[in-house]
């Protein structure tokens, strides 16, 4: 399963099947304009949904969507809004957040700029680490963390399905592996054999992530809507 070309709904266009297997397919634009988010929701989805569901690329014409709301999902929310309206295809899209006890829930909303609106991976996770050893986080349970997406599909007219994904774990003292983005190189999943998400492969992260149970439950809305 991989991300389409924007174009008409499916079914809309001329010699559209009446009712084959295609006109049963839901087409949905993927929200997200990052490939490294992008890539793992296809291979999620395609897990999950086979090709019932399939996601086109967003087009690149859609600019970026401003994060201004109070929780993961309303922004995420606002997110499958603006490409919803800019395609008239059904849209998905997430919102993740990092939530360290230490630090009182931080980063929380803010995670994919916590250390700026421009920041980059490493720039988050510096600051991420530089923060727990400032408030002395260091006995066992101190660096408690989980993760949490909230996934939200909207539909022409009104319609949304929600669902979530939580992984409890903890924030290892330093970077560990080179796979994944974002927060994976200092995040310890519970369950995992003390590894950060950065030292397992995708496929193994995509069978336990907190993205990967929000778009599974996700998935089974969809197709039971």
């Amino acid at each position: 399963m991989s991300p389409a070309p924007p174009g008409r709904p499916e079914g809309s266009g001329p010699g559209a099947p009446g009712n084959g297997a295609a006109r049963r397919r839901l087409r949905m634009a993927l929200a997200t304009a990052n490939p490294d988010k992008a890539a793992e929701i296809v291979a999620i989805m395609g897990e999950a949904a086979g090709e019932r569901i399939e996601l086109v690329a967003r087009p690149a014409s859609v600019g970026e969507v401003e994060e201004t709301g109070a929780t993961l999902e309303d922004n995420a929310r606002l997110k499958a809004r603006a490409v919803l309206a800019a395609t008239g295809l059904p849209a998905l899209a997430d919102d993740t957040g990092l939530e360290v006890d230490a630090l009182g829930g931080a980063p929380g909303v803010f995670s994919s700029r916590f250390a700026g609106e421009h920041a980059s991976y490493d720039q988050n996770v510096g600051k991420l680490l530089a923060d727990l050893d400032a408030v002395g986080a260091t006995a066992p349970g101190s660096r408690r963390a989980r993760f949490r997406t909230v996934a939200v599909a909207c539909f022409p007219g009104g319609r949304e399905v929600v669902a979530h994904g939580v992984v409890e774990g903890g924030i290892a003292s330093g970077r560990r592996g080179s796979g994944g983005f974002g927060y994976d190189p200092v995040f310890v999943p519970d369950g995992g054999d003390g590894r950060t998400y950065a030292e397992m492969s995708s496929a193994e992260k995509n069978t336990r992530s907190h993205r990967a149970r929000a778009f599974r439950a996700l998935a089974v809305g969809l197709l039971q809507g």
